[in-house]
């Protein structure tokens, strides 16, 4: 299992519109064998985005990057995000999260 991550950075006053027309494509890994997916904007600047994913092999990955619906989507918002674009790729190790996210009762 790989972990994909890409730093975007995004041109100033266009981080609303990129948000709203990238986040669908940053949940179609799913449409191409991603077991999760995350879409991340800096809180503070809110220029900033990170999008991650889990795929079963780096192979799968590219299957998404370099299909239509990607590479359209990224040449409709060209001008709006900065390049280049350069996906990293981690292996894997460990990883969780809680399934009770309500914060705990002070003793």
């Amino acid at each position: 299992m790989i972990l994909v991550q890409i730093i975007w950075h995004v041109n100033p006053f266009r981080g609303d519109r990129f948000a709203a027309e990238w986040r669908p494509v940053a949940e179609a890994v799913l449409d191409y064998g991603a077991t999760s997916w995350g879409f991340y904007r800096a809180h503070d600047g809110r220029l900033d985005f990170i999008q991650q994913a889990t795929f079963p092999t780096k192979a799968a990955f590219e299957r998404y990057w370099y299909s239509e619906t990607a590479a359209e989507k990224r040449t409709e918002l060209a001008g709006t995000y900065q390049i280049p674009l350069v996906p990293t790729f981690h292996e894997v190790v460990g990883e969780g999260k809680a399934l009770n996210l309500a914060p705990a009762e002070p003793s």
